[in-house]
């Protein structure tokens, strides 16, 4: 294998758990013998015995989480609350590291992994990565549904369910030329709260139509383009549903730079409910994701797989809402 081995290679190789591996090259109880020594015969192989130096040395640990998020906005800090909470009575200390997504949007989880593991923090949550390959030798939790290996312990919110309950109370308002409003192509949640969309058209028997369709890149300033786009269109929607609410702030705010009323003219409904959209003028209509319960979800379990603790449950999806506000109503 090309690059330094990992606790990540070991587990998949021996087709086991993180916390497995963790086990077994430390001795622990927990496992069986034929598991442990299996696990061993792959550490053996594949040349572990850096990371295993590493693990022994795990009674000087830093006593520190590490949340890692590519760029620091409401989601991110939402997300940043819940874990705190979930810590404050941990003995954990939490670490927040941005990894500067502008530089290489898909490799910014291994730099920061790489620059901390093992020697700053003793486990890492890593919020919405674009790629799950990243390896470390500490735990890690995912927050953000992925394609990564099985055994990546991951948390996320119902994004599918969500974006088909924004697009049916669009429909149930009587909206028939719904457009929507993607996020990040990268993120695998954006491809479920589009498949949401087209699911909840179909249902209503609404013909999906591409021209109905953007991507903001879920920041506001970059959604202005396509929102005005979208919205100058020869035949532009009645509603609009965005991928997330920073997104869907935007696009309120260049309906009124083009006259356009909301809700009289254009409504609009968002994904997330950061504390922003409930301060809106009109306040949004949303789906509510359980931002904070996240980070804290996250934080539990990768408190259990440092402690060598096998999770009942390695995907742990929470639900989301909708939260009916001013900026949706029935078409003119």
């Amino acid at each position: 294998m090309a690059g330094r081995t990992t606790i990540n290679d070991v587990a998949a190789a021996a087709g086991v758990s993180i916390a497995t591996v963790s086990k077994a090259v430390n001795g622990r109880y927990g496992i069986s013998s034929e598991t442990s020594k299996r696990v061993l015969q792959v550490v053996a192989e594949l040349g572990y015995e850096s990371s295993l130096v590493a693990s022994s040395m795990r009674s000087r640990r830093t006593g520190v989480i590490g949340v890692l998020v590519a760029d620091f906005e409401p989601f991110s800090a939402e997300v940043l609350k819940g874990v705190g909470a979930a810590l404050r009575d941990s003995g954990y200390d939490l670490l927040a590291y941005a990894g500067s997504r502008d530089s290489d949007s898909t490799g910014w989880e291994r730099r920061s992994l790489s620059r901390l593991s093992g020697t700053l923090i003793d486990g890492a949550i890593v919020v919405t990565p674009t790629v799950v390959t990243a390896s470390a030798d500490v735990p890690i939790v995912v927050i953000e549904p992925h394609t990564g290996h099985a055994g990546t312990p991951a948390v996320e919110s119902d994004s599918f369910g969500g974006a088909l309950q924004a697009t049916r109370y669009l429909i149930e308002l009587g909206h028939t030329r719904i457009g929507f409003l993607g996020g990040r192509p990268d993120l695998r949640s954006d491809g479920w709260r589009d498949a949401g969309y087209r699911k909840g058209l179909a249902e209503a028997g609404i013909p999906y139509d591409p021209n109905l369709v953007r991507s903001g890149f879920y920041q506001e300033a970059a959604t202005r383009a396509p929102a005005l786009s979208l919205l100058t269109s020869p035949q532009r929607p009645t509603a609009v549903f965005a991928a997330n609410d920073l997104s869907a702030i935007a696009i309120v705010k260049v309906a009124f730079e083009l006259g356009l009323d909301v809700p009289e003219d254009l409504s609009v409904i968002g994904f997330d409910d950061i504390p922003d959209a409930s301060r809106l003028n009109p306040a949004l209509t949303t789906i509510r994701q359980p931002m904070q319960r996240l980070g804290s979800e996250a934080a539990g379990l990768l408190i259990a797989l440092m402690a060598g603790e096998t999770p009942e449950a390695t995907r742990v999806r929470l639900p989301t809402r909708l939260v009916r506000r001013q900026t949706t109503a029935p078409p003119r």
